[in-house]
């Protein structure tokens, strides 16, 4: 019968995780683990957790962002074991920074509106930089970040110091000035050049669903979603003829494509 007992606490979750990490009785998986081999993990329990609040599934969020909590006190027991710091002192300054951050809650300032709220995150945000003497207001963007978050990061990041477009529409003529520089590299056979404007086309409809108010990561997770949905049902069309779907013209397909649009828009 095992030690731990419940009703679980989160002092056992701290036990429980100071055991795995015994030199002697320990898992030997977990002994082995530092700081590099747990980022992997938990950047896949992050999208673990977008999947089950997508799904609306909440018996998996729950056990998904438990998951996740694991991942925390693990990099906490590593950073202990190596007199770093500790769970406590996590706790510790995450609790500093929120009471910091949100004055109008916690404190006696006073902000008419969400703007004016959001104004004084990013000046206390400003100011975090300033300490750590950061050179550059791009500096903590992390590089791990998916490709269309960080754009997107770093495009709001140059919109808090005034470089940003004044209106959507100055965007959107800038995607389309884009895309005519992809149709003039496609017409030469410079591949690098033409990798580049697709690159920049990329960015500037990253800056289109930013100047929207929208995130771009989860507008193309949208778009994934809506592409699988509709290209499983071109595959149950084809599975119902009599040939499979490699043997159907494009035309065939395409006309399935378009009768599963139909369907959905008379939904």
């Amino acid at each position: 019968m095992s030690v731990f007992q419940p009703p679980y606490t989160f002092d056992t979750l701290l036990e429980i995780m100071a055991r795995l990490r015994d030199p002697q009785q320990g898992c030997p998986w977990d002994l082995r683990q530092s700081f590099e081999t747990l980022v992997p993990h938990s950047i896949e329990e992050v999208y673990e957790v977008a999947e089950a609040v997508r799904l609306s599934d909440d018996d998996a969020l729950r056990l998904e962002l438990g998951d996740l909590l694991f991942q925390v006190v693990f990099f906490a027991q590593i950073a202990k074991e190596n007199q770093q710091f500790d769970f406590a002192a996590i706790i510790d300054g995450l609790c500093e920074k929120l009471l910091r951050r949100h004055p109008h809650v916690f404190g006696c300032a006073q902000f008419a509106s969400e703007a004016q709220v959001n104004a004084n995150w990013e000046a206390e945000k400003a100011k975090e930089r300033a300490d750590k003497k950061a050179q550059s207001v791009l500096d903590d963007v992390p590089l791990a970040l998916p490709a269309l978050s960080r754009a997107q990061k770093l495009q709001k990041r140059a919109a808090n110091v005034g470089f940003d477009w004044d209106n959507a529409q100055q965007v959107t003529d800038k995607v389309a000035e884009e895309l005519e520089e992809v149709r003039v590299e496609q017409q030469r056979e410079d591949s690098d050049a033409l990798a580049e404007e697709i690159g920049d086309l990329l960015f500037a409809s990253v800056n289109l669903a930013r100047k929207h108010g929208f995130d771009s990561e989860t507008l193309l997770r949208k778009a994934n979603e809506k592409f699988e949905r509709r290209f499983r049902q071109v595959e149950q069309f084809a599975s119902d003829s009599d040939k499979t779907i490699s043997e159907h013209s494009l035309d065939e397909l395409e006309n399935y494509w378009i009768e599963v649009k139909a369907q959905e828009q008379s939904h």
